[in-house]
């Protein structure tokens, strides 16, 4: 197979493989396992961009915040997103080096670029902030939060109130013709972690940042649309994307138009908080250029170019 340029996306989620075990290292070896995968890719001649989620990880900074607040300042959810894309970078750095290494390859260079990712403040959803951070809160904690912090806080599926902030749309990534250079000179690159850190570019070209959380399938597949890949993939839970989930008739999809993902979209097949974002990042992708969108889990990341597994979805 020709030498393709493949942008990968992998959830957050899939760095947590038990709730319960939720440790540095348990996360690293979680990295590791999809590193073994990707370096298979890049073994195999491809170029790789690499895109990675944040949530619960962002979360967790977010409750060391929360107990040292009598004796640290706070820590606004922009730079919550910077740190980690260091520390999840790093992670994903040092395991591809060590897999890369394991197949006797030494030469390959893997670089974290800490992305800013452009969105507006006229988006509708800072005015109606509806994406869940955080731990939950009593309904006192909440108003008190509200009343001395500015915080919007709901009531969540019964379970309690959490602080809920703006998910506004990606319109541009600030770092891309860094990515662009690196990608250029065969250097793995992970970029765009958590979705981007939002900042907003005033009229004077400044930047400052937001309180704000990006979906990182939609940061990724700007980023890949931006780098024009022959390859936009998002790596889930599942190896391929079904139809009628959970039910008796469910089915698996295989090939797939993005006008028939679109149906689907239509008819309300995909969960608006897991599948059908996903499918929404792949289809804007597939149409916008014209290449291919694969959904698949991380162990059928190589299987899915060489072995026919995973979703694909073609023009």
């Amino acid at each position: 197979m020709q030498s393709k340029l493949i942008v990968i996306a992998i959830g957050g989620n899939s760095l947590i493989e038990d709730p319960k075990n939720v440790t540095i290292e348990s996360q690293y070896e979680a990295a590791r396992k999809t590193a073994a995968h990707i370096a298979r890719l890049i073994k195999a001649g491809h170029r790789v961009v690499i895109a990675h989620g944040n949530g619960p990880q962002v979360g967790f900074v977010l409750l060391r915040a929360e107990y040292s607040r009598p004796i640290l300042h706070s820590v606004p959810l922009d730079v919550c997103v910077a740190d980690t894309q260091g520390s999840i970078g790093y992670q994903l750095q040092m395991a591809l080096k060590n897999e890369l290494a394991a197949l006797r390859i030494n030469d390959t260079q893997v670089a974290t670029v800490v992305t800013q990712v452009e969105v507006s403040d006229d988006d509708p959803s800072f005015g109606k902030p509806t994406k869940p951070i955080g731990s939950f809160m009593s309904a006192e904690e909440a108003e008190k939060r509200s009343r001395e912090d500015g915080w919007v806080c709901t009531e969540d599926a019964g379970r309690g109130y959490r602080r809920v902030v703006a998910s506004p749309k990606p319109k541009a990534i600030v770092e891309i013709d860094t990515v662009r250079a690196l990608v250029d000179n065969k250097i793995v690159v992970i970029a765009a972690g958590g979705g981007g850190i939002p900042v907003v570019r005033d009229e004077a070209g400044m930047l400052s940042g937001r309180e704000a959380v990006i979906d990182k399938d939609l940061a990724a597949a700007l980023m890949a649309k931006a780098l024009n890949a022959d390859l936009f993939v998002i790596s889930t839970a599942v190896e391929k994307v079904f139809l009628n989930w959970g039910k008796p008739n469910q089915k698996a999809l295989g090939t797939i138009t993005a006008d028939e993902a679109q149906q689907y979209m239509n008819e309300g097949h995909f969960a608006p908080g897991s599948m059908l974002p996903k499918v929404q990042a792949i289809v804007d992708f597939v149409r916008s250029t014209g290449n291919m969108g694969l959904i698949t889990d991380p162990a059928n990341l190589y299987g899915a170019l060489y072995e026919g597994k995973g979703t694909k979805v073609v023009n």
